[in-house]
Formats: structure tokens, sequence, C-alpha cells
């Protein structure tokens, strides 16, 4: 096999609300911590130990405001894309990374509907869109 493959597959729980940032340009991004859980028994102490990742993830434009509007701190979501790491240089000189997944697929796993009964909430839609939904729909014609 001669290529290569960066491929990012994650179900967590989301850390924060989604942060947008907008551009002069008419786009955007969407930037929110995502948690991931590993959870195991201690063969030497038969005790419970549970283990916390935090991924930072980036969705942009369009996808971005749809996850905006419909994701909330704790929704349950599959997120799909790539590692990407930023370098940058920070107010003091030092050089500063960062690791990112930058997202090209998502779908919300937290029924809206379930803790509308719980909690009441505003108007919220029937089904939740994925990024699928924001696709164009060039490929009508496709016989499949």
């Amino acid at each position: 096999m001669s290529g290569t493959l960066n491929k990012v597959m994650l179900i967590g729980h989301l850390g924060d609300e989604v942060k947008m940032h907008y551009f002069d340009d008419k786009n955007c991004v969407g930037r929110f911590p995502l948690a991931t859980n590993e959870t195991y028994t201690n063969k030497q102490t038969n005790e419970r130990v549970s283990n916390t990742e935090w991924h930072n993830i980036v969705v942009r434009n369009k996808a971005a405001e749809i996850c905006e509007k419909y994701l909330s701190k704790g929704d349950k979501v599959y997120i799909e894309g790539r590692i990407k790491t930023r370098k940058w240089t920070d107010d003091k000189g030092t050089e500063r990374y960062s690791t990112e997944i930058q997202c090209s697929d998502f779908t919300f796993l937290t029924n809206k509907n379930e803790q509308q009964n719980s909690t009441p909430q505003q108007n919220t839609p029937q089904t939740q869109p994925t990024s699928s939904d924001i696709a164009s729909n060039d490929n009508d014609d496709l016989p499949f």
C-alpha cells in the first residue's frame, strides 16, 4: 500500500457549547471540546478506573452553523474527520502547538425529543440533521 490515511472517528459528549468565529468573507468556524471515556478494571486492585480524553473539534461553514444550532453541552455526537496540528507563537515568543480534529462528517446521537420530556426546550425540531443534510443535492440523478 503506497498511500497514507489520516482518519479519526469519535463518539463522545460535548464539554462546552459550540464557539463560533465569523470571517469577513461570510465563512465561519465552530469549535468545541469533545470528551471520550475509557473504563477498565485494574486487575491488581479490582478497582474500576475511568480515563477521559479531550479532543478539540473544528467544524466549518454550514456544518458549524448546524452544530451551533442543535448541539449543547453534554450532547452525545459522532464525529468523523482528520487530525491536524497547528503551530503558532504566543505573546511571549514561545512556540505553541494545538492538535485538532477537522470534522468532515457528524451525526447527532442525543435524542432531543427524550430531553424535551424531562427538560422544557423551545421549538426543538422532530428530526436532527446530520452533515449529509448539508451536502449539495447534485447527485439526485444517481441510480442508487
